[in-house]
């Protein structure tokens, strides 16, 4: 509750998560990766991605790239469709995700169409 207050309440801290999801995904569209929601169904606390359509991604493969960088994805467990989700929320500021849409463009090892 001493954080939450330190860092202006409620409202300030929405707006963090919503930066975050925000930058998140300007980052990602910039890589080539497609939102599995329209714009409109985005939450600040988690998004998520379509699978790269491309032959040689593998989930696990792009996932230790990233954790090695000190990065966690999960794998699209809600839904049928082939894809991948980030959180953004926690302790987790708009420098970190810029930090990890770097770290994700050096565990592309595909090229996304």
């Amino acid at each position: 509750m001493i954080e939450l207050e330190q860092e202006g309440g409620i409202s300030a801290r929405h707006q963090r998560y919503q930066t975050n999801q925000t930058t998140l995904v300007q980052g990602m569209r910039s890589l080539g990766f497609r939102t599995l929601l329209n714009d409109d169904l985005h939450s600040p606390i988690i998004t998520s991605f379509y699978s790269p359509e491309h032959s040689d991604y593998q989930f696990k493969e792009f996932y230790d790239r990233l954790k090695a960088q000190g990065f966690v994805i999960y794998p699209g467990k809600v839904s049928n469709a082939d894809c991948f989700r980030i959180g953004n929320i926690g302790d987790v500021h708009p420098a970190d995700i810029e930090r990890l849409i770097g770290a994700i463009k050096n565990a592309m090892y595909w090229e996304l169409s």
